[in-house]
């Protein structure tokens, strides 16, 4: 049985593969979901997956207005996928504390990203953290 920790980290790799192949990868969602996993985590990854491949256009615009004059395209992969997951859940999902997702996104980069990728992504997601709670400059919708 997959924890949500675990979920999360399979939701991460779909998200990496999607920013790679610039669309979603049905085989790759198929086999996380065949494997032994409860009906809440079954639910979290689908819906995160296609959030982020849905809303891709407005997270991206996120990340842009704080990503310190990094281009897009600049951005490790990998910290872009754990930007987007975050700040998809931050949004989102209503259920999940900012701080967790935060704290998981952090923690995805720490395993699989640069030895200072972590404190990228956790510098844009605390300003994202702000606007999202009104206080950036830029509140969000």
């Amino acid at each position: 049985m997959l924890s949500r920790k675990k979920a999360r980290d399979a939701v991460y790799k779909l998200i990496y593969e999607y920013l790679f192949l610039g669309e979603e990868n049905p085989k790759s969602l198929e086999m996380i979901m065949s494997a032994d996993i409860s009906e809440s985590d079954y639910e979290y990854i689908q819906n995160v997956y296609r959030g982020v491949i849905d809303k891709y256009p407005e997270l991206v615009a996120i990340i842009e207005r704080y990503s310190d004059k990094f281009a897009l395209h600049r951005i490790f992969k990998l910290d872009l996928a754990a930007l987007l997951l975050a700040i998809y859940e931050m949004k989102y999902m209503k259920d999940i504390p900012h701080s967790v997702s935060i704290s998981e996104a952090v923690e995805l980069v720490k395993t699989y990203s640069t030895e200072k990728s972590h404190q990228y992504v956790n510098g844009i997601l605390s300003s994202v953290n702000k606007e999202l709670e009104g206080r950036g400059k830029n509140a969000a919708d």
